[in-house]
């Protein structure tokens, strides 16, 4: 898991006591920066405990945006195709905004990323066509 990595544990300690879990915020940095199984192994780290709580489709929405991207690094296309399915299910549901994450910009990047796959017939990566995808926080601390 990510607490065993120093790097990860790293990150998960700059953003204690921030307004969200240290989880939560360490799954954007590891996301931004490409490191998509870390960004998933950080954030089941939060969800887990939370799986049948009010966030846990939300977690597991993300954790599966993560995965799905995994998946394209590893040159695993339709299991991309599926989890990116399966990520757009579970976070529409909290759209447009939760948890300062401007989720209806979200699911734009999951229908592009999806888009490509198809259009390339599920034999052409997006990922190495396209730069990394980022998903950011928003300023605003507004809620839904």
């Amino acid at each position: 898991m990510g607490r065993n990595n120093p790097e990860i544990t790293a990150i998960i300690e700059r953003f204690q006591g921030q307004q969200f879990d240290a989880h939560y915020l360490a799954f954007f940095e590891c996301f931004n920066q490409g490191l998509f199984f870390e960004a998933h192994d950080v954030l089941e780290e939060l969800w887990l405990p939370q799986r049948n709580q009010s966030n846990g489709l939300f977690y597991k929405g993300l954790i599966q945006l993560a995965g799905a991207f995994v998946h394209l690094q590893k040159g695993r296309l339709r299991p991309a195709g599926a989890l990116f399915d399966l990520a757009r299910a579970n976070l529409e549901r909290y759209s447009p905004l939760h948890d300062r994450l401007d989720v209806k910009s979200v699911l734009e990047v999951i229908g592009n990323w999806r888009g490509k796959l198809e259009e390339g017939a599920f034999k052409v990566n997006p990922l190495n066509l396209q730069g990394q995808p980022k998903v950011m926080l928003s300023v605003r601390a507004e809620e839904t």
